[in-house]
């Protein structure tokens, strides 16, 4: 009887798992590929250009060492990529009949495969930047990884943080006006920070204390700070530009030896102070959300309030000030707009990077680095816009300003997984 009894169990766990195998495997990965293969098939050897090779400048003169230009014939590269592609399509789709994932590195090799041999089609006859196309692709990031952030430590504790973008839009004016009126831009960025924190104050308290719906509380305060800074703007900054919207930039900071490393050296190591501190910021979230009591906490509260509230964690406390602190790193990135980039502030500056942040929270599956790596590829996208516009690529220049856009579409549509948020996440915690 035993054995009889022992058999149905383990029937029934064995398709358990099998169930939960199945239910983790999906098709998306291998039918995304079979799209792009689809079309590197159409662009680079269906549409070859009449240019017959493309250059890839590698070094900056800058450089310790000076790498050579990387010259490649354009339709052969396209040919070899797109069937490569098409490998790796098949690859995937063998993988998921056999109920196995499509491992993450196929994901990026795939996605590197692809954007060599696009650049290699979409500038034949001219030479790639890749040096400068990868520190547009950080610079672009800055922002965005800060509003990452921010979006994830409020995720996290149960708040939907979609004033992202008004917190950007209040630390990039506030900053402009106090570095301008002071000649400092530290304390540009201390002012930034506490705007930031400022318009998350309102929305803890609406959120939080009010139980006021996070997505409307969210919508109205963007509104408002574009609103607010947009008449500041007009009726203050401009009427004295020269005193109020002058702010001093950031210089780069080269890091000694780190710096000329080429490639890597000025993407990563000539940055400024707010570059820097981003990565300190990313680095120490990730390690406090996942190593430590406040991040056992916050992720308590976000994931299961009422457990954490019967084991003493006051609840509405946490969410309130871990929105606040959310805030005050959004508004620390919004800086950079002024003092590390544009150097003025002007209207609409962040341009809708808040909600791009916020998708960057969903594509990252909230947590600090994935979703930093995320951000980084809009950057990229945004960048490769730029880069391929200055050297006369023939993609209609429409496609190019929707880019950004459509990988934001693609990766909040799930086509990089599922992505599950805080169970709590967006829910108002009434205490009984």
């Amino acid at each position: 009887m035993s054995a009889a009894t022992q058999a149905p169990a383990a029937e029934t766990s064995n398709g358990a798992v099998a169930v939960a195998r199945a239910a983790v495997v999906s098709w998306k990965a291998p039918i995304a590929f079979g799209v792009f293969a689809l079309l590197a098939l159409v662009l680079f050897v269906l549409n070859p250009r009449a240019e017959a090779e493309t250059g890839f400048r590698l070094s900056t003169g800058r450089d310790f060492i000076q790498i050579p230009d990387v010259v490649v014939p354009s339709f052969l590269t396209g040919v070899v990529i797109t069937v490569a592609l098409f490998a790796i399509a098949l690859w995937s789709a063998i993988l998921v009949r056999q109920r196995r994932k499509t491992p993450l590195w196929a994901v990026i090799v795939f996605a590197v495969l692809f954007m060599v041999g696009f650049l290699a089609w979409a500038a034949a006859g001219e030479t790639v930047p890749v040096p400068g196309l990868l520190i547009g692709t950080v610079s672009l990031s800055v922002p965005l990884i800060f509003g990452a952030m921010a979006g994830v430590i409020s995720e996290r504790g149960g708040v939907v943080n979609i004033a992202i973008e008004g917190q950007l839009l209040s630390g990039a004016f506030t900053s402009a006006l106090i570095a301008s009126v002071t000649n400092n831009p530290y304390l540009g960025l201390l002012g930034a920070a506490v705007a930031g924190l400022l318009v998350s104050f309102v929305l803890g308290a609406f959120a939080v204390k009010y139980f006021v719906d996070q997505i409307i509380v969210g919508v109205v305060l963007n509104v408002l700070v574009i609103g607010l800074t947009s008449f500041l703007y007009s009726k203050v900054l401009q009427a004295d530009a020269a005193t109020l919207n002058s702010p001093e930039r950031f210089a780069r900071i080269d890091i000694p030896v780190l710096s000329g490393i080429p490639i890597i050296g000025p993407v990563l190591f000539s940055q400024t102070i707010i570059v820097y501190v981003m990565y300190v910021a990313v680095a120490v979230i990730a390690f406090a959300l996942f190593k430590t009591r406040w991040g056992l906490r916050l992720r308590s509260v976000g994931e299961h309030p009422t457990a954490a509230d019967t084991v003493g964690i006051n609840v509405a406390a946490t969410r309130f000030w871990n929105v606040s602190l959310g805030g005050a790193i959004a508004g620390f990135g919004g800086a950079y707009f002024t003092l590390g980039s544009v150097g003025a502030f002007q209207k609409e500056m962040t341009a809708g990077m808040g909600f791009i942040a916020l998708a960057a929270v969903i594509f990252g599956k909230w947590h600090p680095v994935k979703a930093t790596f995320a951000a980084l590829l809009f950057g990229f996208a945004t960048n490769l816009k730029n880069v391929l516009g200055v050297i006369g690529s023939p993609v209609p220049s429409e496609f190019m300003l929707m880019l950004p856009y459509v990988v934001t579409v693609f990766a909040v549509a799930g086509l990089v997984g599922v992505s599950r948020a805080p169970a709590a996440d967006g829910k108002p915690y009434i205490k009984s």
